[in-house]
């Protein structure tokens, strides 16, 4: 078992910054089509974060034409090129799925105070 936890180690990133649930984070993402390869941001709330170590993952739901699209990512990926949070969000819940229901002004999260 120390051998893999040793493998798991040396696959985790240290240069993301610590978000948590109920933020709102922008996902640069590279994106690799045929031999060309291009970064897509992808903005939105942080709904559920799950798993630990090298599995970790995250899901993020925005809002795109009226429709709600949630996207999951590994913590640990290269590829992500870069991760930057817009905004903290005040939230009570460690899972955010009441937000699938809302639309409009209802779906927003408070912001956090940093007093």
């Amino acid at each position: 078992m120390d051998i893999i936890r040793a493998i798991e180690a040396e696959q985790l990133r240290d240069d993301l910054p610590s978000f948590n649930v109920g933020d709102t984070v922008q996902v640069h993402y590279r994106i690799i089509e045929g031999s060309r390869e291009r970064v897509q941001a992808f903005e939105g709330t942080v709904i559920k974060i799950q798993g630990k170590s090298s599995r970790k993952t995250f899901t993020v739901r925005r809002i795109s034409y009226g429709i709600g699209v949630e996207r999951t990512f590994l913590m640990n990926t290269p590829r992500i090129a870069k991760l930057v949070v817009v905004r903290r969000g005040k939230v009570r819940r460690s899972k955010l799925y009441y937000l699938r229901d809302r639309q409009g002004k209802a779906a927003k999260v408070k912001e956090k105070n940093n007093y």
